[in-house]
């Protein structure tokens, strides 16, 4: 394995683009240095960040596991560096059954191993919006035709309502309402797209355990910042991040068996639930792994950006939806840390 903290990866993507800038670096950004270039500033602002940061697990902070292979092999592999399992109970795998007419779901064939190994449910959450998974019986359809009822069980958690979950020092949200089966299992793989998102910016593990956790109406409730759970109201853009943030925090406090893992691949600005996304331009990053959402999500965000594919209409729509909220509202929860170390398997 080879070691990679923030501050050799931050500094090394800045030498590999030729010291041009790294716009808008998320966790790199508000300490500007008149005379400094945009890329020296972004090397210093995520060193400070590593150093400084107020939940630091480790002593380069979380670590992240990461491959450049995108496969039924790597992801199982990248999974097992982790070091820990589930444990023996019955074991959710979370992930986006996608909307018909998209592809850029993750296939069957490529997490099918990876289910098996944890003997997994897959589950999913009805959405709010119209679509083809906005009911029970349309979503379970969905999931037949897109191939997951083939390769495990595979179940819509809010078919039988919501559970509430209690927001402990939240930013907006006093509860969240995840699907009432969520009490049914005894930890879950948290098994992401990362890939743009029409409203969140980009959606990554974070949003998979809050929007994609969430019942229908706790769905409404979040996108209202706590307003409306019964019709769609939404609420001005970081109040609803940091809405997503409250509901991680209620989430993982109520399970905290989790682990995690995101696939860059199809890397497009829209997310899985759009039934015509934008194809993508940039070529396939990688898997990466963690037994913390932020710390994943945060590399996923930087690895877009140290890349010297076509990541531009990517950055355009983390920063035009302000994405890097999500990550400072989670890890002013404590739900995980934006300081990690890379290292790289494979």
């Amino acid at each position: 394995m080879e070691h990679m903290t923030r501050r050799r990866f931050v500094e090394f993507a800045t030498i590999a683009m030729g010291g041009l800038a790294l716009p808008g670096l998320a966790g790199c950004t508000g300490n500007k240095t008149e005379g400094r270039s945009p890329a020296e500033q972004a090397t210093d602002n995520a060193v400070q960040e590593s150093e400084s940061s107020a939940v630091t697990p480790a002593k380069n902070g979380s670590t992240v596991y990461f491959t450049h292979n995108v496969d039924s092999t790597a992801l199982q592999a990248v999974f097992a560096a982790i070091g820990q399992n589930l444990g023996d109970g019955r074991v959710g795998v979370k992930l986006s059954s996608g909307e018909p007419g998209g592809n850029h779901y993750l296939q069957p064939s490529l997490i099918e191993g990876l289910v098996s190994s944890v003997s997994g449910t897959i589950v999913e959450c009805n959405t709010a919006y119209g679509g083809e998974r906005s009911t029970t019986e349309a979503h379970y359809q969905v999931a037949a035709d897109h191939g997951f009822s083939d390769i495990a069980d595979f179940q819509i958690m809010d078919e039988k309502g919501s559970l509430s979950l209690p927001v402990e020092g939240g930013h907006h949200l006093s509860e969240d309402l995840v699907g009432a089966a969520f009490r049914d299992y005894d930890g879950f793989l948290v098994l992401s797209h990362f890939k743009g998102h029409t409203m969140a910016g980009f959606g990554g593990a974070l949003k998979n355990i809050s929007i994609g956790l969430a019942s229908r109406e706790g769905k409404l409730l979040i996108h209202s910042a706590g307003a409306n759970r019964t019709s769609w109201q939404s609420a001005a853009q970081d109040a609803f991040l940091e809405s997503m943030a409250d509901a991680c925090k209620a989430v993982l406090t109520a399970q905290p068996n989790m682990l995690f893992v995101n696939v860059m691949n199809n890397l497009s600005v829209d997310c899985d639930c759009d039934s015509n996304p934008a194809p993508p331009k940039m070529a396939d990053i990688g898997i990466l792994a963690s037994t913390d959402p932020v710390a994943l999500d945060q590399a996923c965000v930087d690895l877009v950006y140290a890349s010297d594919d076509d990541s531009a209409d990517l950055i355009e729509r983390m920063e035009s939806r302000n994405g890097v909220h999500v990550l400072e509202a989670a890890q002013s929860l404590g739900v995980g840390s934006r300081a990690y170390e890379l290292v790289e398997i494979g």
